[in-house]
């Protein structure tokens, strides 16, 4: 373990109750960074007044399950690649770490609306079928006038796995993934696998103003990256898709293990 990641078993604890009462944010601002372990370590020295860790349990770091679905003509990726104003993702997601199956797994559908926010809607899952959209589901996503026509389309195209703590302070949250692993469709086909190598994602989530993460990534000359799980390991997967916006993320960031 990095010592940047044992330096979050230091700070104060949060529990989830107190997450979600004060920072659920289901509509928000989201900025990107992708960090060095030692990048994240002088991160965590200029937050650490203000940063409480979610804790559940006797757990800070949690295993996330996500697989992303798309029609076969990609129009979730596509929206994305082209910065159209109406796009959306639908994925599931499971807390691999969950003691129970209830509250395990969500399906969710994200939508971005035309002040550049995100709005978040989540849906209670099978976590027995986590790879595949039940009729229950389904009836979830073709509620959204903008998936109505497309539900049925959608099949798993990307499947991403990774660790994850969550950063609190005050309304504002940050979360900080590493080890992602992106592979194609269901995530049993391990043949191609993308990860960022040692590098970590931090993604700040806020209701307008930069958080007290921003301003200190900002201070330390690191600025926002074009990244997304989804689309980074859609676009080297699938080398026929447009991925001009995720050029040099995937340049400087990338790693392809084949096997």
């Amino acid at each position: 373990m990095s010592a940047a990641l044992m330096q979050l078993d230091d700070l104060p604890a949060i529990g989830l109750a107190e997450v979600n009462a004060t920072a659920a944010l289901l509509t928000r601002v989201d900025r990107k960074y992708v960090v060095t372990p030692d990048q994240l370590d002088r991160l965590l020295d200029r937050v650490a007044d203000d940063a409480r860790v979610l804790q559940i349990g006797d757990r800070r770091r949690f295993a996330y399950q996500s697989v992303y679905f798309d029609t076969p003509s990609f129009d979730s990726y596509l929206g994305a690649a082209r910065r159209r104003p109406d796009r959306f993702k639908v994925r599931t997601r499971r807390y691999l770490d969950a003691a129970s199956t209830e509250g395990s797994c969500w399906v969710e559908v994200k939508l971005r609306n035309r002040r550049g926010q995100t709005e978040k809607h989540r849906h209670a899952h099978d976590a027995g079928h986590a790879a595949d959209l039940t009729p229950e589901a389904l009836a979830f996503v073709a509620s959204f006038a903008r998936l109505h026509a497309l539900a049925h389309e959608l099949d798993p195209v990307i499947t991403t796995h990774y660790r994850r703590s969550t950063l609190a302070m005050g309304a504002a949250r940050a979360t900080i993934d590493v080890d992602l692993e992106c592979t194609a469709g269901d995530g049993r086909h391990r043949d191609r696998i993308v990860t960022l190598g040692a590098r970590i994602v931090v993604e700040t989530k806020s209701e307008r103003s930069p958080s007290p993460v921003d301003r200190a990534l900002w201070d330390l000359s690191i600025r926002p990256t074009t990244i997304s799980k989804f689309a980074v390991g859609a676009a080297v997967l699938f080398p026929e898709l447009p991925s001009n916006k995720w050029h040099r993320t995937i340049a400087d960031h990338v790693v392809l293990v084949t096997g």
